[in-house]
């Protein structure tokens, strides 16, 4: 919604900008450290361009693509995540469970391509970039478990998106069609609601929480995003419900399912 009126780049810088500058009131507010040592910022400083790649190429895609088709290749990150897992951090192998899960989260993107109605040359390039965009995230991920021991959870977060912003900024300089092309009430709305409620205020519910029910309680509802974001992108924005799409979103749905299931 936020990019019919803002020029992808440019929504990105706006949308982290109001996200920094809330979680770091916030961070001042409850007295968080977020001070870095030297061997920190080097660690930040890679994890940023990460960030920065992953993002550029999401909003590249989604402008290119439909919400529908996007939410469910993003829906790929934590399948991404358990191949990597098996070669970059030592002792989380890959099992059947997790096999099987990959099969049925890649058989459910093998859907997403072959949905050919009303799909342009535009959407399989913006399908491609959302892909990218989300083997780069999970290598992002992977990053971050490997170092989360020396950083607090705020540095983490608030550091990447803060360093981006003049980037995302440039970028829409350079190459958006339009960095503001108009604003009306829903394209507020939407970017309010992706900087201030989801990049922010989501985060710290997500560490309430982690902190009061654990990782795996909260990561049994992960089945939810795929259905809620096909939905959405259907009620919404009157994106196409094909056939292969439901089945799509069957496959990578269970795919997850099975993710969360506990070793037998």
């Amino acid at each position: 919604m936020s990019l019919s009126g803002l020029g992808p780049f440019t929504n990105a810088g706006l949308r982290f900008a109001l996200a920094s500058a809330t979680l770091f009131i916030f961070a001042r507010l409850t007295r968080r450290s977020l001070m870095l040592s030297h061997d920190q910022m080097w660690n930040l400083l890679y994890l940023t361009m990460l960030f920065i790649l992953q993002f550029s190429l999401m909003y590249l895609g989604i402008d290119k693509s439909n919400a529908s088709r996007a939410t469910l290749l993003f829906n790929l990150q934590p399948f991404f995540v358990l191949f990597l897992a098996h070669f970059l951090i030592p002792g989380d192998y890959m099992t059947a469970r997790k096999t099987l899960a990959l099969v049925l989260g890649f058989t459910g993107v093998a859907f997403v391509f072959f949905e050919g109605k009303g799909v342009s040359s535009d959407f399989r390039t913006g399908d491609l970039l959302v892909l990218l965009s989300t083997l780069i995230w999970a290598f992002r991920t992977v990053y971050m478990k490997k170092i989360i021991h020396v950083f607090g959870v705020y540095q983490l977060v608030l550091y990447p998106m803060m360093l981006s912003i003049p980037f995302f900024f440039a970028e829409g300089f350079l190459w958006d069609r339009s960095m503001v092309a108009r604003l009306d009430v829903s394209i507020v709305t939407a970017l309010l609601y992706q900087g201030l409620l989801m990049a922010s205020f989501g985060f710290l519910v997500l560490n309430y929480l982690l902190r009061k029910y654990g990782a795996v309680w909260l990561n049994s509802f992960n089945f939810v995003m795929p259905v809620t974001g096909v939905l959405l992108g259907v009620l919404l924005l009157s994106e196409p419900m094909t056939a292969k799409i439901w089945l799509a979103l069957a496959f990578v749905t269970g795919g997850i399912v099975v993710i969360q299931m506990k070793n037998q």
